[in-house]
């Protein structure tokens, strides 16, 4: 499975010189001082811990979404890793945050080291990278290296709350993190609070593959996890059906990517599926458009981008009201 989300996050959505210390080192400078008082900041992930000894200058963000957080706190990185199938340079919850400023690409679908080194970092951020351990090994000789920090081994899928948090502890921002943290939850439960037809309704994120199978993404897919955040049930697992599967799934509403309304509909064992023929879909188009994208990122900026555009779609689909149409994104 591991693999499989690599591959669809990087295909839909989706660092120089020895400047500080990864596990295997971190002892040697534990004495450094910070006046700040954030400093040193030790942080776990899954190849070990890594400390950072003072505020980063120079961050390199090396994941499919760290770009925004980092953004969110103010913080612009030299280099970052891009996306193949968006725009993402003109997403607009990042335009003013990016306030014109467009940062150097060090790989896409893979990551090229050498421009990485280049950028000369002095912190790696990489909470949602798919990093190999191999590949950690050549990063963190260049700078103090964060891994991913969850979806791995027995690990369940981070956060957003989670990966903002240990991006503000590397960024010694730790308070603004959890503050911007706060808003944004009072926002998600604002619109529970508006829609509580919400609650308790199965909610299916759906996108269709290149083969015409249907991945449903569950719990463990921090993208279906902003659908739980609004009250929704969704699966625990991530899986991969037919449109057969779909149909036993059965669920109260769907949310679907990958196809428009009519290539979908054309298919008529997906049409006949009750949530489709009782106008409880969200159609939300292909996987270059702003609306999936935001779920992509799932990041400060593009959630809050993301409620105001699903709110309305959903309140449409969840209202037990077969006449109401579902407005397009």
């Amino acid at each position: 499975m591991r693999t499989s989300v690599l591959r669809f996050a990087a295909g839909a959505a989706a660092l120089t010189l020895l400047a500080g210390c990864s596990s295997d080192d971190s002892a040697s400078s534990s004495d450094t001082t910070d006046s700040s008082g954030a400093f040193p900041v030790t942080i776990s992930h899954a190849f070990g811990d890594t400390t950072i000894d003072s505020e980063p200058s120079n961050v390199v963000t090396i994941g499919f979404n760290e770009q925004d957080f980092v953004l969110a706190l103010g913080v612009k990185p030299v280099a970052t890793r891009g996306n193949l199938s968006y725009d993402y340079r003109q997403r607009p919850w990042a335009q003013e945050a990016l306030g014109g400023t467009e940062i150097p690409e060090v790989g896409t679908t893979e990551l090229n080291l050498e421009q990485i080194a280049q950028a000369g970092p002095d912190l790696i951020l990489g909470p949602y990278s798919y990093i190999d351990e191999g590949q950690y090994g050549q990063l963190s000789e260049m700078a103090p290296t964060i891994a991913d920090i969850g979806g791995y081994s027995n690990v369940p899928a981070a956060t957003w709350q989670q990966e903002f948090d240990v991006i503000g502890r590397a960024l010694g921002k730790e308070q603004e993190a959890a503050d911007q943290t706060a808003t944004l939850e009072q926002k998600f439960q604002t619109a529970q609070d508006n829609n509580p037809q919400f609650a308790g309704k199965s909610l299916a994120l759906t996108f269709v593959l290149e083969d015409g199978s249907y991945m449903i993404l569950g719990a463990d897919d921090l993208r279906a996890l902003f659908f739980q955040d609004l009250g929704f049930e969704i699966p625990e697992k991530t899986e991969i059906v037919s449109v057969e599967g779909l149909t036993q799934i059965s669920p109260d509403v769907i949310v679907v990517g990958g196809q428009d309304r009519d290539q979908l509909n054309a298919n008529p064992l997906f049409a006949q599926l009750p949530a489709v023929a009782e106008d409880r879909t969200a159609y939300i188009g292909s996987f270059d458009k702003d609306l999936p994208s935001a779920l992509g990122y799932s990041s400060p900026l593009s959630l809050d981008y993301a409620i105001d555009g699903f709110t309305p779609m959903l309140a449409a689909a969840a209202d037990n009201d077969p006449s109401t149409v579902v407005p397009a994104p």
